[in-house]
């Protein structure tokens, strides 16, 4: 199955939209205590990520082997995916890993596209 992922994060939230043929599956949610006013933008955008694909996985949008379209709008974020380029953040560092471990465990084909926010 083909899916199109969008996602975005602030300080405060993440949200994620997920768009799968003719069905839209939108989500936010509210940063937990431990993340909420303390994570910049672009860290919460590597947690909208995370928990939008775990979340997806788990409602059963998201399949085995499925193809993801991701929608960027981070540069640093793109070139980070696409190019294997290096983040000097720990932080995104230890979301990464969790990110790369779903793929590889549901062997989901990823495809990085750059947009404009």
């Amino acid at each position: 199955m083909d899916h199109v992922f969008y996602f975005e994060g602030n300080n405060e939230k993440v949200s994620w939209k997920i768009e799968t043929g003719e069905s839209i599956a939108k989500q936010n949610r509210e940063h937990v205590q431990m993340y909420k006013n303390k994570v910049t933008d672009l860290q919460s955008k590597y947690i909208a990520l995370h928990v939008g694909l775990f979340w997806a996985i788990g409602v059963f949008i998201i399949k085995n082997e499925d193809s993801i379209k991701v929608k960027c709008d981070e540069k640093v974020m793109f070139e980070h995916f696409k190019f294997d380029k290096e983040i000097n953040d720990e932080f995104i560092k230890n979301r990464m890993q969790f990110i790369k471990q779903l793929i590889s465990q549901r062997k989901l084909k990823m495809d990085f596209e750059l947009i404009e926010s």
